[in-house]
Protein backbone atom coordinates (compact mmCIF):
# COMPACT_ATOMS: atom_id res chain seq x y z
CA UNK A 1 0.00 0.00 0.00
CA UNK A 2 2.80 2.43 0.67
CA UNK A 3 6.35 2.91 -0.89
CA UNK A 4 9.27 1.31 1.14
CA UNK A 5 12.25 3.38 0.66
CA UNK A 6 15.49 0.91 1.32
CA UNK A 7 18.36 2.50 2.90
CA UNK A 8 21.82 1.23 2.07
CA UNK A 9 23.87 0.23 5.58
CA UNK A 10 26.55 3.46 6.35
CA UNK A 11 29.20 0.68 5.78
CA UNK A 12 28.12 0.45 2.35
CA UNK A 13 28.47 3.96 1.39
CA UNK A 14 31.81 4.97 -0.68
CA UNK A 15 34.15 7.40 1.59
CA UNK A 16 36.07 10.33 0.31
CA UNK A 17 39.64 10.00 1.09
CA UNK A 18 41.33 12.95 2.66
CA UNK A 19 42.21 16.04 0.98
CA UNK A 20 45.74 15.92 -0.52
CA UNK A 21 46.87 19.65 -0.32
CA UNK A 22 49.62 20.78 -2.70
CA UNK A 23 52.73 21.97 -1.81
CA UNK A 24 53.78 25.22 -1.41
CA UNK A 25 55.76 26.71 -4.23
CA UNK A 26 59.18 28.43 -3.92
CA UNK A 27 59.07 32.10 -3.75
CA UNK A 28 62.18 32.33 -5.78
CA UNK A 29 64.91 34.98 -5.11
CA UNK A 30 64.59 38.63 -2.74
CA UNK A 31 65.98 40.70 -5.57
CA UNK A 32 62.88 39.21 -8.13
CA UNK A 33 60.15 40.25 -5.72
CA UNK A 34 59.39 43.39 -8.54
CA UNK A 35 61.32 42.22 -11.40
CA UNK A 36 57.50 41.62 -13.21
CA UNK A 37 56.59 45.59 -12.42
CA UNK A 38 60.26 46.70 -13.89
CA UNK A 39 59.60 44.62 -17.02
CA UNK A 40 57.03 46.86 -17.84
CA UNK A 41 59.44 49.72 -18.24
CA UNK A 42 61.30 50.88 -20.94
CA UNK A 43 65.03 51.24 -20.75
CA UNK A 44 67.05 54.67 -21.09
CA UNK A 45 68.15 55.00 -24.24
CA UNK A 46 70.85 57.53 -25.88
CA UNK A 47 72.76 57.81 -29.07
CA UNK A 48 73.23 54.59 -31.55
CA UNK A 49 74.12 51.44 -30.88
CA UNK A 50 74.86 48.43 -32.96
CA UNK A 51 74.95 45.40 -31.18
CA UNK A 52 76.13 42.36 -33.21
CA UNK A 53 75.67 38.42 -31.49
CA UNK A 54 76.83 35.15 -32.49
CA UNK A 55 76.54 31.82 -31.41
CA UNK A 56 79.51 29.63 -31.44
CA UNK A 57 78.02 26.75 -29.96
CA UNK A 58 75.72 25.17 -27.75
CA UNK A 59 77.48 26.62 -24.85
CA UNK A 60 79.18 29.85 -26.00
CA UNK A 61 78.13 32.95 -27.52
CA UNK A 62 80.08 36.53 -27.83
CA UNK A 63 78.22 40.04 -28.58
CA UNK A 64 79.73 43.03 -30.24
CA UNK A 65 78.49 46.35 -29.14
CA UNK A 66 79.67 49.95 -30.50
CA UNK A 67 77.68 52.53 -28.55
CA UNK A 68 77.77 56.72 -30.40
CA UNK A 69 76.72 59.63 -27.66
CA UNK A 70 76.92 62.56 -27.67
CA UNK A 71 77.07 63.18 -23.94
CA UNK A 72 80.52 61.03 -23.89
CA UNK A 73 83.01 59.33 -25.93
CA UNK A 74 82.43 56.28 -28.71
CA UNK A 75 82.75 52.81 -26.78
CA UNK A 76 82.99 49.57 -27.03
CA UNK A 77 82.13 46.45 -25.37
CA UNK A 78 82.72 42.64 -25.77
CA UNK A 79 80.52 40.49 -23.90
CA UNK A 80 81.22 36.66 -23.51
CA UNK A 81 78.74 34.13 -21.82
CA UNK A 82 79.51 30.31 -21.17
CA UNK A 83 76.29 27.61 -20.26
CA UNK A 84 76.84 24.57 -18.82
CA UNK A 85 74.49 21.16 -19.55
CA UNK A 86 72.70 21.55 -16.26
CA UNK A 87 69.56 23.27 -17.12
CA UNK A 88 67.30 23.45 -14.18
CA UNK A 89 64.53 25.75 -16.07
CA UNK A 90 64.60 27.58 -19.02
CA UNK A 91 66.41 30.67 -17.50
CA UNK A 92 68.61 28.55 -15.11
CA UNK A 93 71.70 26.84 -16.78
CA UNK A 94 74.66 25.88 -14.30
CA UNK A 95 77.61 26.77 -14.45
CA UNK A 96 77.05 30.17 -16.37
CA UNK A 97 80.17 32.34 -16.73
CA UNK A 98 79.37 35.80 -18.32
CA UNK A 99 81.71 38.84 -18.55
CA UNK A 100 81.90 42.29 -20.24
CA UNK A 101 85.09 44.21 -21.33
CA UNK A 102 85.24 48.00 -22.38
CA UNK A 103 87.73 49.74 -24.63
CA UNK A 104 89.02 51.28 -21.17
CA UNK A 105 90.02 47.48 -19.97
CA UNK A 106 87.09 47.57 -17.29
CA UNK A 107 85.63 44.22 -16.69
CA UNK A 108 82.33 43.47 -15.55
CA UNK A 109 82.30 39.19 -14.53
CA UNK A 110 79.59 36.77 -13.01
CA UNK A 111 80.07 33.41 -11.94
CA UNK A 112 77.25 30.93 -11.16
CA UNK A 113 77.46 28.02 -9.64
CA UNK A 114 75.06 24.71 -8.52
CA UNK A 115 76.70 23.31 -5.65
CA UNK A 116 74.32 21.07 -4.72
CA UNK A 117 70.64 20.51 -5.81
CA UNK A 118 69.19 23.15 -3.70
CA UNK A 119 72.44 25.39 -3.15
CA UNK A 120 73.72 27.62 -5.44
CA UNK A 121 77.02 30.02 -4.88
CA UNK A 122 77.49 33.58 -7.28
CA UNK A 123 80.55 35.55 -7.37
CA UNK A 124 80.78 38.65 -9.13
CA UNK A 125 83.82 41.22 -9.88
CA UNK A 126 83.96 44.81 -11.47
CA UNK A 127 86.91 46.69 -12.19
CA UNK A 128 87.95 49.78 -13.41
CA UNK A 129 90.73 49.40 -15.53
CA UNK A 130 93.50 48.24 -13.28
CA UNK A 131 91.52 48.87 -9.80
CA UNK A 132 89.06 46.31 -8.06
CA UNK A 133 85.33 47.74 -7.87
CA UNK A 134 83.45 44.96 -6.48
CA UNK A 135 83.52 41.90 -5.42
CA UNK A 136 80.70 40.07 -3.98
CA UNK A 137 80.12 36.46 -3.25
CA UNK A 138 76.73 35.03 -2.72
CA UNK A 139 75.25 31.72 -1.39
CA UNK A 140 71.44 30.62 -1.81
CA UNK A 141 69.70 28.09 -0.37
CA UNK A 142 66.12 27.12 -1.97
CA UNK A 143 63.68 25.03 -0.22
CA UNK A 144 60.45 23.52 -1.07
CA UNK A 145 58.72 26.76 -0.14
CA UNK A 146 61.36 29.40 1.40
CA UNK A 147 64.03 30.76 0.20
CA UNK A 148 67.72 31.76 2.00
CA UNK A 149 70.35 33.95 0.72
CA UNK A 150 73.87 35.59 2.25
CA UNK A 151 75.47 38.26 0.33
CA UNK A 152 79.31 39.04 1.06
CA UNK A 153 80.20 42.25 -0.65
CA UNK A 154 83.83 43.78 -0.59
CA UNK A 155 85.20 42.54 2.12
CA UNK A 156 88.42 43.92 3.43
CA UNK A 157 90.31 42.07 6.74
CA UNK A 158 92.93 44.85 6.63
CA UNK A 159 90.72 47.88 6.06
CA UNK A 160 88.35 46.18 8.38
CA UNK A 161 85.42 47.18 6.23
CA UNK A 162 82.35 44.66 4.69
CA UNK A 163 78.92 44.57 4.04
CA UNK A 164 76.33 41.63 4.73
CA UNK A 165 73.09 41.44 3.61
CA UNK A 166 70.86 38.71 4.30
CA UNK A 167 67.42 38.14 2.78
CA UNK A 168 64.63 35.34 3.42
CA UNK A 169 61.32 34.87 1.81
CA UNK A 170 58.25 32.11 3.12
CA UNK A 171 55.42 30.96 0.77
CA UNK A 172 52.39 31.08 3.17
CA UNK A 173 50.24 29.94 0.78
CA UNK A 174 49.75 29.60 -3.06
CA UNK A 175 49.47 33.14 -3.21
CA UNK A 176 51.25 35.55 -0.37
CA UNK A 177 54.98 35.62 0.42
CA UNK A 178 56.09 37.08 3.22
CA UNK A 179 59.94 37.47 3.86
CA UNK A 180 62.78 40.36 4.97
CA UNK A 181 66.14 42.39 4.31
CA UNK A 182 68.94 42.51 6.76
CA UNK A 183 72.14 45.10 5.40
CA UNK A 184 74.88 45.65 7.87
CA UNK A 185 77.86 47.52 7.09
CA UNK A 186 81.38 48.31 8.53
CA UNK A 187 84.15 50.24 7.87
CA UNK A 188 86.71 52.38 10.48
CA UNK A 189 84.38 54.72 12.30
CA UNK A 190 80.89 53.68 11.18
CA UNK A 191 78.46 50.84 11.53
CA UNK A 192 75.08 50.49 11.06
CA UNK A 193 72.23 48.04 10.31
CA UNK A 194 68.78 48.23 8.04
CA UNK A 195 66.15 46.13 8.04
CA UNK A 196 63.30 46.12 5.66
CA UNK A 197 60.30 43.93 5.37
CA UNK A 198 58.97 42.42 2.43
CA UNK A 199 55.06 40.83 1.03
CA UNK A 200 54.28 39.68 -2.04
CA UNK A 201 50.72 38.49 -3.48
CA UNK A 202 50.22 37.16 -7.20
CA UNK A 203 46.68 36.84 -7.98
CA UNK A 204 45.88 35.75 -11.61
CA UNK A 205 46.09 38.37 -13.61
CA UNK A 206 48.30 40.90 -11.08
CA UNK A 207 50.78 40.84 -8.55
CA UNK A 208 51.16 43.59 -5.42
CA UNK A 209 54.53 43.79 -3.91
CA UNK A 210 55.78 45.91 -1.15
CA UNK A 211 58.84 46.25 1.10
CA UNK A 212 59.16 48.62 4.14
CA UNK A 213 61.98 49.44 6.28
CA UNK A 214 63.94 52.13 8.37
CA UNK A 215 65.66 53.44 5.04
CA UNK A 216 62.17 53.92 3.18
CA UNK A 217 59.38 52.11 1.17
CA UNK A 218 59.06 50.66 -2.27
CA UNK A 219 55.58 49.60 -3.73
CA UNK A 220 54.77 48.03 -7.12
CA UNK A 221 51.53 46.84 -8.78
CA UNK A 222 52.12 44.45 -11.97
CA UNK A 223 48.62 44.03 -13.94
CA UNK A 224 48.40 41.78 -17.49
CA UNK A 225 45.30 43.67 -19.14
CA UNK A 226 44.70 41.05 -21.58
CA UNK A 227 41.15 40.85 -20.83
CA UNK A 228 40.87 44.49 -21.16
CA UNK A 229 41.88 44.35 -24.77
CA UNK A 230 39.29 43.28 -27.30
CA UNK A 231 39.21 43.65 -31.16
CA UNK A 232 36.82 41.94 -33.81
CA UNK A 233 37.70 40.20 -36.82
CA UNK A 234 35.53 40.30 -39.10
CA UNK A 235 33.59 36.92 -40.72
CA UNK A 236 34.40 35.83 -44.35
CA UNK A 237 31.97 37.26 -47.08
CA UNK A 238 30.33 33.62 -47.05
CA UNK A 239 29.49 34.16 -43.41
CA UNK A 240 28.46 37.37 -43.67
CA UNK A 241 24.97 38.50 -42.47
CA UNK A 242 22.96 38.89 -45.23
CA UNK A 243 20.96 42.25 -43.21
CA UNK A 244 22.63 45.76 -41.99
CA UNK A 245 25.37 45.47 -40.08
CA UNK A 246 24.82 45.13 -36.50
CA UNK A 247 26.30 46.98 -33.59
CA UNK A 248 29.05 46.48 -31.93
CA UNK A 249 30.36 45.20 -28.99
CA UNK A 250 26.85 43.58 -28.40
CA UNK A 251 26.55 39.93 -29.45
CA UNK A 252 23.52 38.31 -31.25
CA UNK A 253 23.08 34.92 -30.29
CA UNK A 254 20.61 34.23 -33.21
CA UNK A 255 22.75 35.71 -35.63
CA UNK A 256 25.51 33.27 -37.29
CA UNK A 257 28.00 36.25 -37.91
CA UNK A 258 28.32 36.39 -33.98
CA UNK A 259 29.87 34.08 -31.73
CA UNK A 260 30.85 34.15 -28.50
CA UNK A 261 34.67 33.88 -29.53
CA UNK A 262 34.07 36.75 -31.82
CA UNK A 263 34.88 39.00 -29.57
CA UNK A 264 37.53 37.19 -27.36
CA UNK A 265 41.07 38.02 -27.90
CA UNK A 266 42.17 35.52 -30.84
CA UNK A 267 45.71 33.82 -31.05
CA UNK A 268 48.37 36.17 -31.39
CA UNK A 269 46.08 39.52 -30.90
CA UNK A 270 47.77 42.32 -28.95
CA UNK A 271 48.78 41.81 -25.12
CA UNK A 272 49.07 44.70 -22.01
CA UNK A 273 50.94 44.81 -19.28
CA UNK A 274 50.83 47.99 -16.89
CA UNK A 275 53.03 48.56 -14.26
CA UNK A 276 53.11 50.86 -11.07
CA UNK A 277 55.62 51.82 -8.99
CA UNK A 278 56.00 54.02 -5.61
CA UNK A 279 59.64 54.63 -3.95
CA UNK A 280 60.44 57.12 -1.12
CA UNK A 281 63.88 56.94 0.47
CA UNK A 282 63.74 58.68 4.12
CA UNK A 283 67.65 59.73 3.96
CA UNK A 284 67.09 61.57 0.45
CA UNK A 285 63.74 62.87 1.31
CA UNK A 286 62.42 61.75 -1.69
CA UNK A 287 59.66 60.23 -3.30
CA UNK A 288 58.70 59.18 -6.80
CA UNK A 289 55.64 57.55 -8.82
CA UNK A 290 56.10 55.67 -12.38
CA UNK A 291 53.59 54.66 -14.48
CA UNK A 292 54.56 52.50 -17.11
CA UNK A 293 52.79 50.14 -19.65
CA UNK A 294 54.04 47.34 -21.97
CA UNK A 295 52.18 47.00 -25.60
CA UNK A 296 53.18 43.75 -27.65
CA UNK A 297 51.53 43.07 -31.27
CA UNK A 298 52.82 40.05 -32.47
CA UNK A 299 51.23 39.79 -35.93
CA UNK A 300 53.22 43.06 -36.46
CA UNK A 301 56.35 41.46 -34.04
CA UNK A 302 56.53 44.99 -32.51
CA UNK A 303 56.81 46.02 -28.67
CA UNK A 304 56.20 49.21 -27.42
CA UNK A 305 56.70 50.69 -24.03
CA UNK A 306 56.36 53.90 -22.25
CA UNK A 307 57.08 55.56 -18.86
CA UNK A 308 55.72 58.74 -16.99
CA UNK A 309 56.40 59.33 -13.50
CA UNK A 310 56.52 62.27 -10.87
CA UNK A 311 59.35 63.59 -12.30
CA UNK A 312 57.80 65.06 -15.03
CA UNK A 313 59.25 62.87 -17.42
CA UNK A 314 57.82 61.23 -20.08
CA UNK A 315 59.52 58.42 -22.49
CA UNK A 316 58.99 55.56 -24.72
CA UNK A 317 60.65 53.13 -26.80
CA UNK A 318 59.60 50.73 -29.71
CA UNK A 319 61.19 47.82 -30.99
CA UNK A 320 60.13 46.01 -34.36
CA UNK A 321 61.58 42.51 -35.37
CA UNK A 322 62.19 42.45 -39.37
CA UNK A 323 61.60 38.81 -40.52
CA UNK A 324 63.43 36.57 -42.12
CA UNK A 325 66.31 39.16 -41.02
CA UNK A 326 67.54 37.96 -38.33
CA UNK A 327 67.15 42.23 -37.19
CA UNK A 328 66.23 43.84 -34.32
CA UNK A 329 65.18 47.74 -34.70
CA UNK A 330 64.79 50.27 -31.29
CA UNK A 331 63.77 54.07 -31.69
CA UNK A 332 63.63 55.26 -28.13
CA UNK A 333 63.02 59.01 -26.91
CA UNK A 334 62.94 60.58 -23.15
CA UNK A 335 61.61 64.39 -22.41
CA UNK A 336 62.12 65.75 -18.67
CA UNK A 337 60.12 68.42 -18.27
CA UNK A 338 61.06 69.68 -15.50
CA UNK A 339 65.07 70.18 -16.20
CA UNK A 340 63.90 70.59 -20.08
CA UNK A 341 66.24 67.63 -21.06
CA UNK A 342 65.66 65.70 -24.19
CA UNK A 343 67.27 63.02 -25.51
CA UNK A 344 66.80 60.35 -28.29
CA UNK A 345 68.30 56.78 -29.23
CA UNK A 346 68.55 54.15 -31.92
CA UNK A 347 69.58 50.81 -31.99
CA UNK A 348 70.27 47.81 -34.25
CA UNK A 349 70.25 44.43 -32.53
CA UNK A 350 71.67 41.58 -35.21
CA UNK A 351 71.62 38.01 -34.34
Amino acid sequence: MGNTLGLAPLGALPRRGPRREEPLPNPGSFDELHRLCKDVFPGQMEGVKLVVNKVLSSHFQVAHTVHLSALGLPGYHLHTAYAGDWQLSPTEVFPTVVGDLDSSGSLNAQVLLLLAERLRAKAVFQTQQSKFLTWQFDGEYRGDDYTATLTLGNPDLIGESVIVVAHFLQSLTRRLVLGGELVYHRRPGEEGAILTLAGKYSAVHWVATLNVGSGGAHASYYHRANEQVRWWAPRPPSMAHPGPPLALPTPCPSCPRFTPSSHALPPGGPQVQVGVEFEANTRLQDTTFSFGYHLSLPQANMVFRGLVDSNWCVGAVLEKKMPPLPVTLALGAFLNHWRNRFHCGFSVTVG
